[in-house]
C-alpha cells in the first residue's frame, strides 16, 4: 500500500523559535532536534518521510545520539523540515533557477520579515525614547546560541587560535586574570570542538599544542583570582595535550606554573617537585630561556626554604642560562627575560634576611627600571617586594612612596594574587607605625584593599 508523505504545512515554523530548539540548531546537534520533534507530536516516521531518511536511521540518530556530520544530510534535514538553513549555519542555495517556491522557504520569508518589522519597530522607539524598560533587565543575558564550528580545517584555523591566546594572554599582563578569564574559557570551549573536524596530521598536531596552551592561559588565569581547583584542572589537561602535541617546551611551561601554584601556597616540596620535571622536559625542548625560568623559580623555592647556597647556585645557573638564549621565543614563556631574572634574585634575597636587603633592593629596583609597562601585574609584584623591604631596612621615605605606588597599582588589576602579595607590605607597615602617620595611612590602605 502506498503511503503519501505528510505535508510539511502541518509544521509550525514556531517550532524553530524556541531556546532549546535554536540551541541545538547552532550545534547541528540533530538528534537532540529529533528529540524535540518527538515531545512535540511528531513520529520517527513522520520526521523519515520529511527527511528522505529511512526510520531506523532516524532512531539510531534519536538512541545512539549519532552525530550527523554530511553536509548534504544537514542540508536535507534543514530543507526537508522546513529549518531556516542560517539557524544550522548552512549556505543558502542560490543556484537553483526554478520559478516557484516550496511553502517552506515562503513561510520562511514571511518569518523573517515579521522579525526584521518587529527589530525595526523596537529600535524606533529605543531611538526616540519611547521604549519601556529598565537598567535592571540588562543584566540578564542574551538567549546563548553557539557559534558553528567548521567540519574541515587547516593552518589558518589553528592560527587564529594562537592568535586569540597571545591577545589574551597580553590582557592578563596587563590587567590581571579577573579580566580575561571568563573570555579564555568561552574561547577555549569553542577551540576544542575543532578536535572533532577534520584535517592533516601536521595540522591536528598544531591544533593540540594551540588547545595545550590555551588550557595553559585558562589556568593561570584561574590561578590568579584564587581558583585554584579549576587552575589545576585546565593544567593538567594542558600538560595533556602538550605531550600529545610532542612539545617538551610547552610541557615544561605547564608544569612551571604548577610550580607556581604551590609555592604561592607555600608547600615547597611539591613546589620543587614541579620546578625539576619542568627542568627535565626544559633540557629534552634544549630550550635556554625555559631552563633559565624553571631554575630561577627554583632558586626562590630554596630561598624561602632559608638554603642560600642552593638559591644563589640556581639563580646562578638561570642567568647562565639565558644569557645563552638566542631563540625566538615561544610565546608562552616569551615573557622571562632579564626584568623578571632581576625581580625574581631581588625575591630571592629578600628571603634570605637582613644581610640580603641591599641586594634585594638593588636588583628590584633595576627590575622595576626596565619593566615593559604592558606588564603590570609584575611591576606590582616588584613595587610590593621593593617597598616591603625598603620598610624592613628603616628607610621610611622610600618604602612609604614605593608602598602608595603599589597599592594604587594593585587597586587597577584585577588580580587576587596581587592583593594576596600584599600582605608582607601590611606587616612591615604595621611594625612602623609607632609615631609615623604615613606608614599607618599605608596599613590602613592595604587592610581596605584587602577586605574590599
Amino acid at each position: 500500500m502506498n503511503v503519501s508523505p505528510p505535508s510539511r504545512q502541518d509544521m509550525d515554523s514556531g517550532l524553530w523559535e524556541h531556546l532549546a530548539m535554536r540551541q541545538a540548531l547552532a550545534a547541528r546537534d540533530i538528534a537532540t532536534v529529533f528529540r524535540l520533534l518527538g515531545g512535540q507530536g511528531f513520529s520517527q516516521r513522520a520526521i523519515a518521510a520529511r527527511t528522505g531518511q529511512s526510520q531506523s536511521e532516524i532512531s539510531e540518530i534519536v538512541g545512539a545520539g549519532r552525530q550527523v556530520m554530511s553536509y548534504d544530510v544537514l542540508s536535507r534535514i534543514a530543507d526537508g523540515l522546513g529549518i531556516p538553513r542560517g539557524y544550522m549555519g548552512l549556505a543558502y542555495d542560490t543556484s537553483s533557477t526554478h520559478p516557484t517556491r516550496s511553502s517552506a522557504t515562503v513561510q520562511r520569508r514571511c518569518d523573517e520579515d515579521k522579525q526584521a518589522r518587529r527589530l525595526l519597530g523596537y529600535a524606533a522607539q529605543v531611538t526616540v525614547g519611547t521604549a519601556e524598560g529598565g537598567v535592571e533587565q540588562w543584566t540578564e543575558p542574551v538567549p546563548p546560541a553557539q557559534t558553528p564550528v567548521p567540519q574541515r580545517i587547516g593552518a589558518t584555523d589553528v592560527a587564529h587560535v594562537e592568535a586569540v591566546t597571545r591577545a589574551l594572554r597580553a590582557l592578563d599582563y596587563q590587567h590581571g586574570g579577573g579580566l580575561c578569564r571568563e573570555a579564555v574559557v568561552a574561547q577555549l570551549a569553542w577551540s576544542q570542538q575543532l578536535l572533532g573536524a577534520s584535517c592533516t596530521p601536521k595540522v591536528a598536531q598544531r591544533l593540540h599544542r594551540a588547545l595545550a596552551d590555551q588550557h595553559n592561559l585558562a589556568g593561570w588565569t584561574s590561578f590568579d583570582i584564587g581558583l585554584y581547583g579549576p587552575a589545576r584542572d585546565h593544567l593538567a589537561r594542558a600538560l595533556e595535550q602538550a605531550k600529545h602535541a610532542q612539545d617538551p617546551s610547552l610541557m615544561a611551561n605547564v608544569l612551571y606554573r604548577m610550580g607556581r601554584i604551590y609555592l604561592h601556597c607555600g608547600r615547597l616540596r611539591e613546589t620543587l617537585r614541579f620546578f625539576q620535571l619542568g627542568q627535565i622536559c626544559a633540557q629534552d625542548a634544549s630550550c635556554e630561556r625555559t631552563v633559565a625560568l624553571l631554575c630561577a623559580n627554583e632558586a626562590w623555592a630554596y630561598a624561602v626554604l632559608g638554603d642560600a647556597e642552593l638559591a644563589l647556585k640556581s639563580i646562578g645557573r638561570a642567568r647562565d642560562e639565558l644569557d645563552r638564549a638566542h631563540e625566538h621565543p615561544a610565546s608562552w614563556v616569551g615573557f622571562f627575560g632579564y626584568a623578571d631574572l632581576s625581580a625574581t634574585t631581588g625575591m630571592i634575597h629578600a628571603c634570605l634576611g637582613q644581610a640580603h636587603w641591599q641586594d634585594a633592593a638593588n636588583h628590584l629596583t633595576q627590575a622595576v627600571a626596565i619593566r615593559a609597562s604592558a606588564m603590570a601585574r609584575s611591576r606590582a609584584f616588584e613595587l610590593t617586594a621593593l617597598a616591603t623591604v625598603y620598610l624592613k631596612a628603616g628607610e621610611m621615605t622610600h618604602g612609604i612612596a614605593t608602598g602608595r605606588e603599589a597599592v594604587a597599582l594593585a587597586t587597577e588589576l584585577r588580580s587576587t594574587r596581587v592583593i594576596d602579595r600584599l600582605a608582607p607590605l601590611h606587616e612591615a607597615a604595621i611594625s612602623r607605625t609607632a609615631g609615623h602617620t604615613d606608614a599607618q595611612d599605608l596599613a590602613q590602605r592595604i587592610a581596605m584593599l584587602r577586605a574590599a
